[in-house]
């Protein structure tokens, strides 16, 4: 196995690790129902399924 030749300090090491970052999600509203939603990314709402404020699929109609 590899072992390294010197010692990486402390601070170096937090450095390259500064990068790792939670973020919150971006949430959206539907131009057309006002649901809060994660973007780019299809919601339902009242058993239709909207995407970009147009209707995608609606489980009415694909029931019958």
């Amino acid at each position: 196995m590899a072992h390294p030749k010197r010692k990486i300090s402390k601070t170096r090491r937090d450095k390259r690790r500064t990068h790792y970052k939670a973020v919150a999600p971006q949430i959206a509203v539907d131009p057309t129902t006002g649901e809060a939603h994660l973007y780019h990314r299809a919601h339902w709402n009242e058993g239709k399924l909207y995407y970009r404020g147009q209707v995608v699929i609606d489980s009415a109609e694909v029931e019958a």
